[in-house]
This record gives C-alpha cells, structure tokens and sequence, in this order.
C-alpha cells in the first residue's frame, strides 16, 4: 500500500502507529495488581514452609544428642543440612536477582519504601536476555536439582521424577517451545518477574521440605521436648474496685521455644516472654467481670493446640445501684448482651436509661443493643440516688478461618476429604455466626507446575475439588482475601489461612 502523499496525512498515519503501539505496551493496573497477589501468597506459602522446615531442624538436632536415635541421626542430620544449606544458596542468589530486576526498573526509595516502575516491560529483557542472567538461573536451577538428588542415592531414588523443581518452560498454545529466558522473561513487566521469581523460590522451599522430612522419616517421628515450665493463669486479685488495675498472668504449664506459645487475653494478643504473657486493665463498672484466655501452641507431636481459661474477678460499687454484664466487660455490636441489675430498692423506685444503646426487658433482667463502637452509660435512679456506668462497646473479634480441624499442616488425605470451610468465632460467649462470603485460593508447589487459582464464593469448598484431587503432599494451598459476614449483617475481610500438605 502506497504512503499517502500529503504531509499532514503522512503525520496522522504516524501519530497513529505510535499510539497503536503504546496500546500494545500497555500493562492494566489490574493484572499488575493479580501479579502481586499471586506474588504475596507465593511468599506467605514459603514462610508457612519455612516454619515447618524449622521444627523439622530442631527435631533432627534432638535426636542427634538422644543415644536411642544417635545412630540414625548422625546419617541423615548431616544430609539434612546439606539439603538447608544447597536451599538456601539458591534462595539468596534468587533474592539478587529480584534486586538487580528492581534496579533496572528505575528502584528508588521513597519515604523508607522501595517503588520501581512495576509496568516496565524491557527491565525483564535486559536483566535475563542481554545481560545472560536468564541462562545462569537456567544452570543454577538444573545443577541445585542434580545436587539435591546427589545427597543421598535414597533420595535420588524418591525424588528423581518429583522434585518440584520447574526448569522446562511451559509449552505454548500452537504447540512450539520457547527457551527459558524467552518463556519467563521476554517482555515481561516487572512484576510479573519478581513473581516468577518468587515461585522459583517456593519451588526450592517445597524441595527443601519435601527432602528434609524423608531424612527425618528414616529417624522417627518430630518430638518437641518441654524444656521449661511457667504460670497457667493467675491473677492479682479476685476483687476489685473501680479504677483500681487487675494484672492477669498466663502460660501454659509446660513449654518448649519449638512450642511457639501465643497468649490472648480478653480477645487481645500480648506478648509472650519466658512463655509467659501479661495483660493490665483498669477495672470499671461494677459486678463480676469474666476475662477469657486462650494459649496457641505446639504439642509434642507438632500439632498446633488450643488451651481456654477464663479469670473471673469481681468490681464493687461504693453503693446504690449495681449493674452486672452476664456475659463479661463489654457490649458487642449486632448481638443481645443481658445485663442484671441490682437497684438496692423496689423497682417501683427504679429507673433505668441508657446512652449509645437500646434497652429492653424489665426490673433487674435487661438486654442491652448496640451499633457504633466506643461507649455506652447506663443511668440507674433508685430511690432518688442516680449511679452511672460506663461500658466499652466493641466489634464482634474477627472469626478464624478453619479447614477441617484448622491448623497450617494437614495431610493429603485428610485435605481430600473436607467438603465446607468455615469462620469460627473462638472463646467467645455470644451466640454469634459467621458465614464465609467468598475468598481466593491458590494451589503451589508439589503436582502443579504453576500457581493455580480459584475462587470461593460460600462455605462449600466443591468449586475447589478438580484441584484438591491433584493436591499431594507438599503442595501448598493458601487461603487470601477471605470476607465474611457477621450477625451485624456487615462484612469484614479476615485473615486467611496457608496450608502445607504431608
């Protein structure tokens, strides 16, 4: 086709092709957004595997120095730390990769930040293409799955055809094979390749375990000694009066730093030193006051565990009137919280109001609604003398989001079977459901070659099974963006939930 001859034409033709072109280059916000979605939950799975690679460490270190299992040990413990060692050098030189990628894609700090431009489509090239990067983490790659065979000639045997390893680029749609560099890294945007990246690490984590657990397995079992001893619960004093402070002390009896304890008292995490965690508040209001206390930890066994203690104390009036909460020191919004009230003379002489709130129910058995957090004042006049309380008005605490018997291990079988997941409120004293809304999940590692994703819309996991048929031991699913809905009928993001199967 002949070019037009007038010059203006000539110049609308090339404004044209330039624009087509920036159209061509164009990255949506919201598939860079889905990359660094994917790239989260790919880091959160090899965080949960490196936790359990840790217990798995202590546990062979144990059984080095226990003359029943010595002998065992000193084989395969040493291949263990081989195994550690080849994992974390690959890991560390990925790291400088995914900086030298930021670099070339114009990294400044901003504000104590890293930004770079995450739409850059030539950084990739030129970090892997031009400057050959792409063919040495190709080499790198190949020759940490050769050594990690070469450990021991059981584990080559085991884990010839299933380290998950990912070398070979995926094939594409017309049938045609492209080389490595070309496949991941060709005009690529940069966060598409720090996530590519990110999966390779994920990879050599899940490889690292999957190895790492067969050396412990011609051991024994994982065992976590209880080594120290602490406080279960206790508390300054039964009775209190207002505005005077109650300290609450709470761990569990026995403990091991492989147990990782984590300590909740009255719905909020404290921390946890020598096993033990503290929690101070000012009494307020008068009657009983329950506390709940819930203690997390790993059993013996690796198993995650939960211990629930509620303190119970009681806050004194100077006179007059009284109020008691029948569930404890604070009213939740979207449920019914019962109150008794104590006048110190006949109700005929009795009244009642409340500020921030609604009131329903009649003489001493009341029941108190609430919408807006912060505080709420119920006025008792008795025989002429008026007496207020304040109480604190909270959200319903966050449900954790559970799959089966919950945890961040299951085994494979186990992880096959489940049918529904669910939002469970824990240690809680109202009658209040959650229903999960929708959330997504992604499936790693072990029988997948790339990330997979679905989406739940319900607490029926059935849209997930394809998936979960695949799943084998060391695959990684996580659970993200998890909303649920309350009894207040709002609904709330909480945090999910990563998964490693055995």
């Amino acid at each position: 086709m002949a070019l037009p001859r007038e010059p203006r034409q000539k110049m609308i033709n090339l404004m044209y092709l330039v624009l087509t072109a920036l159209l061509a280059l164009n990255v949506s916000s919201e598939i860079l957004n889905a990359f660094k979605v994917v790239d989260v939950s790919l880091q959160n799975s090899s965080n949960n595997l490196a936790v359990a690679n840790g217990t798995l460490y202590k546990s062979l270190s144990d059984k080095l120095a226990d003359d029943k299992t010595k002998e065992k040990a000193q084989i395969w413990q040493p291949k263990a730390e081989q195994a550690k060692a080849l994992s974390d050098q690959m890991t560390n030189y990925i790291e400088g990769l995914k900086k030298d990628l930021k670099k070339a894609a114009d990294l400044e700090m901003v504000d104590g930040k890293e930004s770079f431009k995450e739409d850059n489509l030539e950084a990739a090239s030129n970090v892997f293409g031009t400057q050959g990067k792409g063919k040495e983490l190709e080499a790198r790659l190949k020759a940490y799955k050769e050594a990690m065979l070469k450990i021991d000639p059981l584990i080559k045997a085991k884990f010839e055809k299933t380290l998950p390893v990912d070398v070979d680029p995926p094939i594409g749609q017309d049938g045609s094979k492209k080389d490595f560099t070309n496949a991941y890294f060709h005009m690529t945007p940069t966060v598409a390749g720090l996530t590519l990246l990110s999966k390779f690490q994920n990879n050599i984590k899940n490889a690292e375990n999957q190895v790492v657990t067969f050396c412990h397995e011609q051991i024994g079992a994982v065992i976590v000694k209880f080594d120290k001893t602490g406080v279960l619960v206790g508390q300054s004093s039964n009775y209190v009066m207002p505005g005077q402070e109650i300290s609450i002390t709470a761990g569990i009896g026995a403990y091991s730093s492989a147990a990782q304890p984590q300590i909740s008292i009255g719905g909020s995490g404290v921390p946890v030193v020598d096993g033990k965690g503290t929690y101070k508040v000012l009494a307020s209001g008068s009657g009983i006051r329950k506390v709940p206390v819930t203690i997390r930890y790993l059993d013996q066994d690796g198993i995650p565990q939960t211990k629930t203690e509620e303190v119970e104390y009681v806050v004194g009036t100077p006179g007059g009137a009284a109020i008691m909460l029948d569930k404890m020191n604070v009213f939740y919004i979207g449920v019914d919280n019962p109150i008794t009230i104590s006048s110190g003379s006949g109700w005929d002489k009795t009244n009642v109001t409340i500020a921030g709130g609604t009131l329903s129910g009649s003489n001493g058995n009341r029941v108190v609604r609430v919408s807006t957090p912060g505080k709420a004042s119920i006025t008792v006049t008795a025989d002429g003398k008026t007496t207020p309380f304040e109480f604190r008005v909270k959200e319903i605490p966050n449900p954790v989001f559970k799959v089966g018997p919950g945890g961040t291990r299951m085994t494979a079988g186990s992880f096959k079977n489940q049918q529904y997941c669910r939002a469970e409120l824990e240690n809680f004293d109202f009658a209040a459901n959650f229903s999960v809304v929708n959330a997504t999940v992604y499936f790693s590692g072990a029988n997948f070659a790339n990330v997979q994703t679905a989406t739940l819309n319900g607490n029926n996991l059935t849209p997930l099974n394809a998936l979960m048929q695949r799943a084998g031991p060391g695959t990684s699913i996580t659970f993200d963006n998890v909303k649920v809905q309350g009894p207040d009928g709002k609904q709330r993001t909480i945090q999910g939930v990563g998964i490693v199967l055995y």
